[in-house]
């Protein structure tokens, strides 16, 4: 029996620490108390800044130059390609000769003037040949002689947009006669002014 007290305390005693050790872990673990709310912070955005009424400044008037030249100034290049002679080559050669030079460098540098002022207007060079040979080959070598003329003429400083090229040829001859004398003349390039729509 008294080994039966013994144990009864032992299980008692064990109850005991038992039951104790649960209450401290469920004070131990026990919610923690609900902290106080904070006052709301907000992030309002700073109030924009009040529209300033703005005024456009006037508008500049800037004067244009026109694109076409006038017909007092249309008469003036006239006479300024009169003046410029045809420039001729030897046969079957589309490089400028140094007469073809002189004759392109005419007047060119106020054709120059005048023509950076209107970029619509244009020149067509021409560029022709003597009746022998194919029509073909006289097509392109009209062709080669035109451009000859253009690279000079760009050269001086006139705008390389402003130079159309066209190649007769022998289509057009300014002589009719089949020797020397007339065959040197129709081996030339021609520049007028290309006809504009008004």
């Amino acid at each position: 029996m008294k080994h039966l007290r013994k144990r009864t305390i032992i299980a008692i005693a064990a109850v005991s620490l038992f039951t104790a050790a649960c209450t401290k872990k469920k004070a131990a673990t026990a919610a923690p108390p609900v902290p106080a709310p904070a006052a709301a912070v907000t992030t309002a955005k700073p109030a924009p800044a009040p529209v300033q009424a703005t005024t456009k400044p006037a508008p500049v008037a800037v004067a244009q130059t026109p694109r076409m030249p006038n017909a007092a100034t249309r008469a003036r290049i006239d006479e300024l390609l009169a003046k410029i002679e045809d420039a001729y080559f030897d046969y079957d050669k589309a490089s400028l000769r140094s007469d073809a030079m002189n004759a392109l460098q005419a007047d060119s540098a106020e054709l120059r003037d005048i023509l950076k002022d209107y970029p619509a207007y244009k020149l067509t060079i021409e560029g022709h040949c003597d009746e022998r040979g194919s029509a073909e080959y006289n097509i392109e070598l009209g062709d080669k002689r035109a451009e000859s003329a253009k690279d000079y003429l760009v050269q001086v400083g006139i705008p390389a947009a402003q130079l159309n090229l066209v190649s007769y040829g022998k289509q057009h001859p300014v002589c009719q006669e089949h020797d020397e004398a007339c065959w040197q003349r129709n081996r030339r390039v021609h520049i007028v002014a290309l006809a504009q729509a008004h």
